[in-house]
């Protein structure tokens, strides 16, 4: 029998591309369990502090039993010092990481769309970054804000957008700088990321869940601590989301009795108050330039 020879790109083996996360959490009770599963088997290593949770937030973390995860709480912050911490976690990363996957609290993985970046950035750590999309919740974990409402503009395109992943050896001087809501990652010649060359910018059409206006605590009190949260809450109609891009985490048996189910339909009273707000929250997109930030 003739064996093939081996070809030049498979000859030519590419190191593994180390993955982390960067996790900064406060009153995440509702979300963080299922946001730390749903990526904790594709990434090497999770570095997750904590900044003041009154929630069930640290109980919830410190039940997950995974190597991967270096918990610590780093007390409270404010809006200006909450930038202070995500350049601490950076500058307290291990040397041996090439990419860093940026995850809040309230983010959620599908399988398919985590399983298809990380496997991008492990075999490309040629590119500097990576842009996905984003579902943002509204009501339940099954609908969404429609694209047409997303005012972000990255890597060429426009809508609920979010730049995830982040070569943090290919940047020179990268750091991050402005207080929380306009928080961003720069260079050395303090240019935001996602404005430098776009060839090296890459975007992938997966999304994962983000319930930034759901309530993300256990408690009303836990997302009133958390400063600029309570404004985040959103009652408008949504989009149904096919059950297939759901994420399957929210479904698996075996869930610690301390983890809140997030599975329950919005409320007869949320729709009703959503539709009377959809219009107005429609007419305003229409005429007014959306503000950077939060």
């Amino acid at each position: 029998m003739i064996m093939k020879k081996e070809s030049a790109v498979s000859k030519k083996r590419l190191p593994h591309a180390k993955i982390i996360v960067h996790c900064i959490v406060r009153n995440e009770a509702r979300f963080i369990w299922y946001s730390l599963m749903s990526v904790l088997q594709y990434v090497d290593l999770a570095m997750v502090w904590d900044t003041g949770s009154t929630d069930d937030t640290v109980k919830i973390v410190s039940a997950i039993n995974s190597p991967k995860i270096k918990f610590k709480q780093v007390g409270g912050v404010t809006v200006g010092t909450f930038t202070q911490v995500s350049q601490k976690m950076l500058e307290q990363t291990p040397k041996q990481y090439t990419w860093m996957l940026v995850l809040d609290g309230d983010e959620v993985w599908p399988a398919e769309s985590i399983e298809k970046v990380t496997a991008f950035a492990k075999s490309h750590p040629e590119y500097e970054s990576i842009v996905v999309r984003s579902n943002n919740l509204v009501g339940d974990i099954y609908h969404r804000l429609p694209e047409s409402a997303g005012q972000y503009h990255l890597a060429g395109h426009k809508g609920h957008l979010a730049l995830r992943m982040v070569n943090i050896r290919q940047i020179k001087g990268l750091h991050f700088d402005r207080p929380h809501g306009q928080r961003g990652l720069f260079d050395d010649s303090n240019q935001l990321i996602q404005d430098r060359p776009a060839a090296k910018i890459k975007f992938l059409d997966v999304a994962y869940h983000h319930a930034t206006h759901l309530p993300r605590s256990n408690t009303r009190s836990g997302d009133l601590l958390v400063p600029k949260r309570a404004g985040k809450l959103k009652y408008e109609l949504g989009q149904s989301i096919p059950i297939s891009e759901i994420p399957q985490v929210f479904f698996i048996p075996g869930r610690p009795a301390i983890v809140p189910p997030v599975t329950q339909k919005a409320s007869l009273w949320f729709w009703l108050v959503a539709a009377i707000l959809t219009p107005l929250r429609q007419l305003k997109r229409m005429i007014l330039t959306p503000k950077s930030g939060y």
